[in-house]
């Protein structure tokens, strides 16, 4: 495979790879309903777990973080041995950019996805595991003060590169880590505007609802 094609090749699997909509698939198996016209309306994890079930949502956004680590580790590595024109961690950070996109951007649910927190964090798991884990704590002391999931990753995500750039990851994974969570921000931007006039939704979790 001439270097071109498999840089081509390999980003457009990465794309297809990111499109799987689980969420969608599961919501539609196991209640007949379309995920997307339901609940939050976004096809990930969170709307599985209020619309469908505890279960599926595990499964979902285990399979949902799997697409982003399979990409930049299996997927990424196989495809570089073809000599691709790029340096390594460019060429790895961009393939996890494309998963999280087809996550984001489904071509399988005419380009309506999730807002790519999972994807995001499984790619994060293969190019940057050490800066997960401020950001995970983040994200599990500000939803367990908070109950808002979007309010946990927003803040994670922000975090997220600052971390990765402490750390002194090299500067194609910083880039990359930038514009991934810049990707999953912008999809908050309804969740941004309901925090702020108080009409999000919470998920209740590790603590019951208020009577």
């Amino acid at each position: 495979m001439a270097p071109v094609s498999a840089l081509i090749g390999s980003l457009l699997l990465a794309y297809l790879i990111g499109s799987f909509p689980a969420s969608y698939l599961f919501a539609r198996t196991i209640k007949g309903i379309d995920i997307r016209k339901v609940g939050s309306g976004n096809a990930g994890a969170t709307n599985v777990l209020r619309s469908v079930g505890k279960v599926p949502a595990l499964v979902t956004l285990a399979i949902d973080i799997l697409k982003g680590w399979m990409v930049v580790t299996i997927i990424a590595n196989y495809f570089y041995t073809y000599d691709i024109d790029l340096l390594y961690d460019a060429y790895r950070g961009l393939m996890g950019i494309t998963v999280v996109c087809g996550h984001i951007w489904p071509v399988f649910l005419k380009f309506r996805g999730g807002k790519g927190v999972a994807t995001t964090l499984g790619v994060a798991i293969g190019l940057t595991p050490f800066a997960l884990i401020p950001s995970a704590l983040i994200w599990f002391l500000v939803f367990y003060i908070t109950n808002f999931v979007s309010l946990a990753s927003i803040m994670a995500l922000i975090l997220f590169p600052a971390v990765a750039c402490i750390l002194k990851y090299p500067f194609y994974i910083i880039l990359s880590s930038v514009a991934i969570c810049s990707l999953s921000i912008y999809k908050h931007r309804d969740n941004i505007r309901r925090l702020v006039r108080g009409e999000e939704s919470k998920t209740y979790i590790f603590k019951k609802r208020s009577a």
